[in-house]
């Protein structure tokens, strides 16, 4: 996957923040990240973060179009050259992400508002060789990680599967942050600035949570008593 196309995903759907550069170097880079991409792009709903590039309903359409024989549907354009956002309104594109429903709450019923929280991705598929997860906050993966794939989180990462790739929490320096996974077994992990690689396994796999302890790195058992 090009290192200049950022891929987070924004709740059932995926962002690509697509870089400077000549319009058809880009393009190119694009179709190729999602070829490449195999699975993880398939059947996604795929918004695109253009910014200031002026591109018209023409670039837009026959973009639809490629990524769609591609398997992917593009059906938000984030930008804020008004050219750009007038030409994606035409074809019925989203000018935003858009927000998850919510439930309708009862009049007497009570909500909790005091809680506190941090910012988080949620990536709800299966990260395979090439593929790049990078968020200032926590990432949560539900799915395996495979090897060749790679997490940088300025918090903690959560995997609700098989950690095999590459990952590093607390990418900004945070020593508290930790990395759990259901089968913890990555080819490199790091927190802040303490690296390590798994030893081979002994044992059947079972949920585990790596943090720093005494300034060296641990794994412990993914149990309710190790929740901060």
């Amino acid at each position: 996957m090009n290192s200049g196309l950022a891929v987070k995903g924004v709740g059932e759907s995926l962002l690509i923040h697509v870089p400077a550069g000549p319009w058809d170097e880009v393009l190119a880079s694009l179709l190729q990240t999602v070829v490449d991409g195999g699975e993880f792009f398939h059947g996604a709903k795929l918004g695109l973060q253009l910014e200031d590039r002026e591109l018209g309903a023409a670039d837009l359409g026959r973009l639809r179009d490629q990524l769609a024989e591609r398997g992917v549907n593009l059906w938000a354009v984030l930008a804020t050259a008004q050219g750009t956002r007038s030409a994606a309104a035409d074809l019925g594109l989203a000018l935003d992400m858009g927000r998850p429903s919510q439930r309708a709450m009862q009049p007497d019923e009570p909500i909790e508002t005091e809680l506190p929280g941090d910012a988080a991705v949620l990536v709800r598929r299966t990260l395979r060789s090439g593929h790049h997860v990078h968020f200032a906050g926590h990432v949560v993966v539900l799915g395996d990680v495979n090897p060749g794939a790679e997490i940088i989180a300025g918090g903690d990462v959560i995997v609700w599967g098989r950690l095999r790739g590459v990952v590093h929490a607390g990418a900004g320096g945070d020593q508290d942050s930790v990395v759990c996974a259901l089968d913890l077994a990555p080819t490199q992990l790091r927190i802040a600035g303490q690296i390590a690689v798994s030893p081979e396994r002994r044992g059947a796999a079972q949920p585990e949570m790596a943090r720093l302890r005494d300034g060296q790195l641990v794994a412990e058992k993914w149990i309710d008593e190790h929740r901060r």
